[in-house]
């Protein structure tokens, strides 16, 4: 069964990285394409040439490469739920399949996703300082590794206060206590802001809806596809608990 859970999955990612790379491309790709026009004209303006060439063409990287780079994200995505949801499924109460993946991966958005964005959003070609790649990088994963560490504390504290006074009950108690401690973390970390002053807002503003529209679309269709596969592929929790209920 985790074998059938693991290939729907990864097939419900690929189907999201799909129409994911269709809205980076259109919706995406002009941001990009000004940033970088941008990046070019100051390093012109500052009397630098590339005498190099690029590696790889532009219209490759917005193409095939943005295709495979979805592409792999959605489908390790959609491999890391399919092992997440056999875990918790039948844990949730009496949650059927379907409303158990589309709440598992609304949950998996918001802590891996949204929050870490919202401290450190994505940024376009030219902004961000070229010796400071590896300070940013690290301050990112390890937003999103703690805020990974609060949700499962935050879903753990909820299941016992739900066994005490109700789901409701624990349910507000763990979204209430993620949202506290994922709060205070955020303040605490160190801030980001290498967007330099004559930098133009509206590009910035649509590459940043753009990226973050991307992550929508993905997680949304993974949420969708997944729960369709999964429900086909298990029986209720009551179902599997009383196999004589079926008949």
């Amino acid at each position: 069964m985790m074998r059938a859970l693991l290939v729907r999955g990864m097939l419900a990612g690929l189907v999201a990285a799909v129409l994911g790379t269709v809205f980076a491309y259109a919706v995406g790709e002009p941001p990009v394409d000004a940033a970088i026009g941008l990046e070019e004209a100051a390093a012109h303006a500052a009397g630098e040439h590339d005498h190099g060439g690029e590696l790889v063409s532009r219209g490759v990287q917005s193409t095939i490469g943005l295709l495979t780079a979805v592409g792999v994200y959605g489908i390790a995505i959609g491999g890391l739920l399919a092992i997440a949801f056999a875990v918790v499924y039948g844990r949730l109460g009496a949650l059927r399949p379907g409303p158990t993946a589309t709440l598992l991966t609304g949950a998996a958005f918001v802590t891996v996703v949204l929050v870490p964005f919202l401290k450190y959003p994505a940024n376009p070609p030219a902004v961000g300082q070229a010796g400071t790649i590896g300070h940013r990088t690290g301050l990112y994963f390890g937003f999103v590794a703690l805020s990974v560490v609060f949700a499962i504390a935050a879903a753990v504290a909820g299941r016992r206060v739900a066994d005490r006074y109700g789901a409701a009950a624990g349910g507000v108690a763990g979204c209430l206590g993620y949202l506290v401690v994922v709060s205070v973390t955020a303040w605490l970390m160190p801030a980001v802001n290498e967007v330099p002053d004559d930098f133009p807002a509206t590009t910035l503003w649509d590459f940043r809806t753009a990226s973050l529209g991307t992550q929508v679309v993905v997680w949304s269709v993974l949420a969708v596809t997944f729960a369709l596969l999964a429900r086909k592929a298990l029986p209720t929790p009551a179902t599997a608990a009383h196999p004589q209920a079926a008949h």
